[in-house]
């Protein structure tokens, strides 16, 4: 059953949740780069606090119980020289709940919030692997395109190497900064 997807703002509550999430779905092959052990409450807390005073998170409840299932976060970089770009973009969904649309609409929520709340904000970029195929096709039917490649980058376990591709969704309605 197709769970109601309904995102909200993360918050710092959200911490312990998000480190537990984070752990699920680095035990997928495929999933997010990190493998679990490198997913630490250093990193949960530096990545919300980023997305809270530099940019947006949104997180999605399982109705059923206490956890998350869904997670996107973005934010600025510190150089005042890309204040019209958001980075750091990373989305994950835990592994039962995969393939329901809620990455989709977590995506919508935050482009959608970009759009209407963040007119100085020209590019928002990500970085996926290119054996994502499923992730790359989600990327691309919502707007993003491929502005170029890392050769090389990733070490899969067996040791072979992947390109990681580097996405970019330009803000239609970007305003600019004066």
């Amino acid at each position: 059953m197709t769970p109601l997807i309904f995102p909200r703002p993360g918050t710092l509550e959200d911490k312990h949740k998000l480190l537990v999430l984070y752990r699920e779905v680095a035990t997928l092959s495929g999933g997010i780069i990190r493998e679990a052990s490198e997913v630490t409450e250093e990193y949960v807390d530096k990545f919300v606090r980023n997305s809270l005073t530099g940019g947006m998170i949104f997180v999605v409840d399982d109705a059923g119980s206490d956890r998350l299932i869904g997670e996107i976060h973005t934010y600025r970089p510190a150089l005042k020289a890309l204040s019209h770009v958001l980075e750091h973009l990373t989305v994950v969904v835990h592994p039962d709940f995969q393939r329901k649309g809620i990455g989709r609409t977590l995506f919508k929520t935050m482009l959608d919030k970009v759009r209407s709340e963040h007119p100085g904000v020209l590019r928002v970029e990500l970085i996926a692997k290119e054996s994502n195929y499923a992730a790359l096709n989600l990327y691309s039917s919502l707007g993003f395109i491929e502005e170029g490649r890392m050769v090389k980058r990733i070490r899969r376990p067996d040791g072979s190497l992947e390109d990681d591709v580097l996405l970019v969704w330009m803000n239609p309605d970007y305003k600019g900064i004066r």
